[in-house]
């Protein structure tokens, strides 16, 4: 069954969004001799999967239910598995984040120079398991992207990683692997106290929602998801990877990375885990919002004593995620869409960041802040935005990020004040180590040889971003009127 909005012919929209690009892995492989064909196709999937977002987001005339896209057949059939891909607001803005952070992705992983066919063809699966999980509705479903994503990541790192890449790629692949056996245990576990109670079967999540659990099963199976989607965000103390991995991550893996994956964690607590336990999730609000508060403070401390950018902006995002959670533990409808328009515009203004730390490390073979100084005076244009993107990152009025943290603090101050209160101060972190970063990396006296500005490639990596966070400052209810009517559903109707 094939369900679209109404301007839009009956087609399989959804899947072919999400295997478009796993189409053009496998070719990809299969013409890793011409590597000039692997990134010309890798670039023109990835702007044809954006396409396709940019089209059905153009097209959004959501149902009473919140959903305007919805594809359902049955897939394995003695064990009630369905092949169910479902659409709203909350999937759309994920998904034209991610497709149009894979373009991104493919422009800044043109000078890649060693097998650049399965390079090309690991971005584009793992674009393929990102969209996956924020379209899936059967927990099955959901679990096979979710692995999906993990494995191009590992050899991402792996492969084309820095001097300790094994270590990191280990490290990474067995904390997401610990958390993802939990979830597993967990989907099963719930699969089958829902076909004992009703007799069917089902591992749909609209299905599994109306499960009655006594308040120690809740807890028990919120526990195992909690597992895989706490280390996936990372939230503290289940962080630690993330710093490892991105530092040694090559710059196309620590874009994807931090702009996206780490993204899916925080998207499972709202699609999977609130929804389905919410007896257990209501008892668990304050401990979130204390943990939250922990990861504002302890990475933003963290990050001020970094001296190597990438684990800087890590512990950054740490801190980003942090404020997010707060935003979702208060339970207001402010604050979660201001959670939301935060995991957009982090994603959009740290990947720049990071795709300028590539650049700037490809020119002075460093990214440490102690060997860095005096950029502006030798590449004007690379440093003006490099120093937008850090303003954002601050969350500076009028740019991307100031939209999601205002509000998520006025959401929170409504229900939980000293939340609030505590989360002001931690943001101010964010204002210390980003202006720490933008006077060792832009001022001072030059200490580096004569330094190219930014290349047509370049520009066209940047300018985008350097729109969208503009546009997301000045202009955020492009992106937040898609968020309101699922929002408002998943917090139960009230506003």
């Amino acid at each position: 069954m094939i369900n679209t909005v109404d301007t839009l012919p009956a087609f399989p929209w959804l899947s072919l969004m999400v295997f478009l690009p796993l189409s053009g892995a496998l070719l990809c492989l299969l013409h890793t001799r011409s590597e000039r064909d692997c990134r010309w196709l890798g670039l023109t999937v990835a702007v044809a999967t954006f396409g396709i977002a940019i089209w059905l987001f153009l097209s959004q005339q959501p149902n009473a239910s919140g959903w305007f896209c919805v594809e359902d057949i049955e897939w394995i059939g003695r064990f009630s598995i369905r092949y169910n891909l479902a659409m709203d607001g909350i999937a759309l803005v994920m998904v034209l984040l991610t497709t149009f952070l894979q373009i991104v992705s493919m422009l800044l992983a043109w000078p890649v120079r060693r097998h650049v066919g399965l390079f090309f063809a690991l971005l584009l699966i793992l674009e393929s398991g990102l969209l996956g999980i924020f379209l899936a509705q059967d927990l099955i479903l959901f679990y096979l992207f979710w692995e999906v994503a993990l494995i191009p990541m590992f050899f991402l790192i792996g492969i084309w990683g820095h001097n300790r890449r094994h270590e990191a790629a280990l490290k990474f692949f067995l904390y997401t692997l610990a958390g993802s056996l939990f979830m597993l245990l967990a989907i099963i576990g719930l699969y089958v106290i829902h076909g004992d109670q009703t007799g069917h079967y089902s591992f749909l999540i609209s299905d599994l929602a109306r499960t009655e659990l006594t308040l120690r099963q809740e807890y028990l199976l919120f526990g195992g998801f909690l597992a895989a989607f706490a280390i996936k965000s990372p939230l503290v103390p289940f962080h630690t990877w993330l710093p490892d991995a991105l530092s040694e991550a090559p710059a196309v893996g620590s874009l994807d990375l931090t702009g996206l994956l780490i993204k899916t964690g925080v998207y499972g607590l709202i699609r999977i885990a609130f929804p389905l336990f919410p007896n257990a999730t209501s008892e668990c609000l304050p401990i979130f919002g204390t943990f939250a508060l922990v990861a504002l403070f302890h990475a933003g401390w963290c990050a001020y004593h970094q001296d190597d950018i990438k684990r800087l902006l890590a512990y950054s995002s740490i801190s980003h995620l942090g404020l997010v959670v707060l935003g979702l533990a208060a339970w207001t409808f402010t604050a979660w869409q201001g959670s939301l328009l935060l995991m957009v515009s982090h994603g959009i203004t740290t990947g720049a960041l990071l795709a300028m730390v590539a650049m700037i490390r490809q020119r002075i073979a460093t990214r440490n802040l102690q060997k860095l100084s005096g950029l502006w005076a030798q590449a004007p244009c690379l440093s003006a935005l490099f120093l937008l993107f850090a303003l954002a990152s601050l969350g500076l009025p009028g740019l991307a990020n100031f939209s999601g943290e205002i509000l998520v603090l006025i959401g929170t101050f409504q229900t939980r004040p000293i939340w609030a209160i505590m989360g002001i101060a931690g943001v101010v972190f964010a204002a210390a180590y980003m202006l720490r970063l933008i006077q060792r990396v832009l001022w001072g006296e030059p200490t580096q040889a004569e330094v190219a500005d930014l290349s047509p490639r370049e520009w066209l990596i940047l300018i985008p971003l350097a729109i969208l966070t503009v546009w997301l400052g000045i202009y955020p209810a492009t992106f937040l009127k898609p968020l309101e009517t699922p929002v408002l559903l998943a917090l139960g109707g009230l506003p």
